[in-house]
């Protein structure tokens, strides 16, 4: 009996050897040790070297555990060329209109919207906030995947226009570096935030992170004051008529249940609803 307990404490040590010399270990889960840093560190730039952190886990639902794998945004049309830097409407002689949507808010609500505005064949234009990007990255996708268009509205929506130009640029900027990351492209409008209409710094400023227009609009049933969904419907269709560019937001609910009506209320006009880019091209 005792020799066999000690044959048996033997071939543990031997195993235990083995195991030390090839790097194998018996804890169950261990992915060993992190990957080294290919980044200059605090550490390295002091020429001390001092221990790797490990990595802090990532919070369920934060933008890196949720960001999507990048996607090929889709080629758009060619504008035509006498559009102008800043877009108020469209063609006044074709039967189409511009639904285009702030872009930020309870991402239930904005896929309630999508899902309707695709059962109803329509197409929308979204002008996403930067912050909203970083909390939903998938609605980039999302968005795109269902034959939408997406576009540039700040990364903050603060009031662009009051800023000094090298900030004004940064929230341009940083929106166009989201989109980018997460579709290929920095989309081709720009919004400027808190503003109907792009002041001429406002403008440059765009056109200086690579935005040849920007996007305003014609037609406001101030939906972010949350009349309910009958006033914003009666308000769209009162005001709407071809080539028309009405604003939009996704974050409220009344303006998604009002959707359905608005669809039905301009098809029943003859007017169908198309991206911008469809509507300028």
């Amino acid at each position: 009996m005792t020799v066999d307990r000690r044959t048996v404490l033997r071939s543990t040590a031997r195993l235990a050897a083995l195991g030390a010399a090839t790097g194998v270990t018996a804890a169950c889960g261990d992915s060993g040790d992190p990957p080294a840093r290919t980044d200059p560190g605090p550490e390295q730039s002091t020429g001390t070297a001092a221990p790797s952190p490990s990595p802090p886990a990532t919070p369920v639902g934060s933008p890196t555990a949720a960001t999507p794998a990048p996607t090929v945004a889709p080629s758009l049309p060619p504008l035509s060329p006498t559009t102008p830097v800043e877009v108020v409407n469209g063609p006044r002689d074709r039967p189409q209109v511009a639904l285009t949507f702030h872009g930020q808010g309870d991402p239930a609500l904005a896929l309630a919207l999508l899902t309707a505005a695709e059962q109803h064949g329509a197409r929308l234009t979204v002008l996403a906030v930067g912050v909203w990007l970083d909390q939903q990255p998938q609605l980039a996708r999302r968005i795109l995947d269902g034959g939408h268009e997406l576009g540039n509205h700040t990364q903050n929506h603060l009031d662009i226009s009051r800023m000094p130009a090298d900030q004004a640029r940064a929230e341009v900027q940083q929106c166009a570096d989201r989109l980018l990351r997460l579709t290929g492209s920095i989309g081709r409008w720009f919004r400027p935030s808190a503003a109907q209409y792009a002041t001429p710094m406002v403008r440059e400023q765009a056109r200086l992170v690579g935005y040849e227009h920007c996007l305003s609009y014609d037609v406001d049933p101030r939906d972010y004051t949350d009349p309910g969904a009958e006033v914003v419907q009666r308000r769209v269709l009162k005001a709407a008529i071809g080539g028309s560019v009405i604003a939009l937001h996704m974050g409220h609910r009344g303006t998604v249940e009002a959707l359905p009506a608005i669809l039905t209320g301009l098809a029943e006009a003859g007017l169908s609803v198309v991206t911008t880019s469809q509507l300028c091209a």
